[in-house]
């Protein structure tokens, strides 16, 4: 099974995204205003145009919320909660954001609600050469032992795609990257597309939703295509319990203002209303 461009939007509402919503505070109400958080700089995800898929999921909940939308952009590294959600305005003393869609499923620095959305993660590479009848994974390990023995493999530090090569007897093989860059305008996908194209690495593996942006971004550059890794009960690939996406109030245990329950559960509708289309 692949993942192909066309289906790309289709695939992220099926199970790909991962992320949770802080759920605002009383002054949304009073405002009509659903004021996000968000990376500037971070597709598929988010960014300052609104051309992300939690842009689009931001936009639909203030929709059925009766809401408009108005951003806080941070880079999402280390103190993007600290900056923003947990952050408040030196002039209204109003907190500067109170939805985050980003965050996995439990996340410690908010209280979330139920999941509505998962994902897995997926190779993603230029089908050609030896690459060129790639199907699945598997198939890169039916590859002849001299030619998967000189495959460059990029990889995320911390992730799932690591334990798979150390597995398989390829973790040498990979080229690793830091969960997160010191400059604020790299971002995963940027990162992999740029060094894939340069001939750095010859594909790699990643989340999901960045397999299929940059089989997307890349339609137009020679055959790209995404393979998917099927749940394994050794690897936790299909990420349900981790990268679950979930909607979320500011915890009464951090702030002396807790998030209105009432506006939590409507945000909880309206993402289970979101996900299902």
């Amino acid at each position: 099974m692949r993942i192909r461009a066309a289906t790309f939007s289709a695939i992220l509402l099926a199970g790909m995204c991962a992320g949770a919503l802080a759920a605002a505070t009383q002054a949304n109400d009073e405002a009509g205003v659903l004021r996000v958080c968000a990376d500037p700089d971070n597709l598929p995800l988010s960014n300052e145009r609104g051309e992300g898929y939690e842009n689009r999921i931001a936009a639909k909940l203030a929709h059925d919320l009766g809401q408009s939308v108005e951003y806080t952009f941070f880079p999402q590294r280390m103190g993007f909660v600290r900056n923003t959600l947990r952050q408040r305005d030196e002039a209204t003393q109003r907190y500067k954001c109170d939805v985050i869609v980003g965050v996995p499923k439990g996340y410690e620095l908010t209280a979330t609600t139920q999941p509505y959305m998962r994902s897995t993660y997926a190779m993603v590479f230029r089908a050609q050469g030896n690459l060129e009848k790639l199907e699945s994974p598997d198939d890169l390990l039916r590859l002849p032992p001299e030619q998967r023995r000189k495959l460059r493999i990029g990889i995320f530090m911390q992730s799932p795609a690591a334990d798979w090569l150390l597995r398989n007897g390829m973790l040498d093989q990979a080229e690793s990257y830091a969960q997160q860059s010191g400059d604020p305008h790299e971002n995963p996908a940027g990162i992999i597309g740029r060094d894939i194209v340069a001939g750095k690495i010859d594909l790699a593996i990643v989340w999901g939703p960045i397999a299929g942006f940059l089989v997307d971004r890349h339609s137009g550059q020679g055959m790209w295509r995404a393979v998917p890794f099927k749940p394994d009960p050794g690897i936790k690939f299909d990420t349900k319990s981790r990268w679950a996406c979930a909607s979320a109030r500011r915890s009464g245990r951090i702030h002396s203002t807790p998030g209105s329950p009432a506006i939590e559960a409507r945000l909880t509708r309206s993402l289970r209303a979101t996900a299902s289309r």
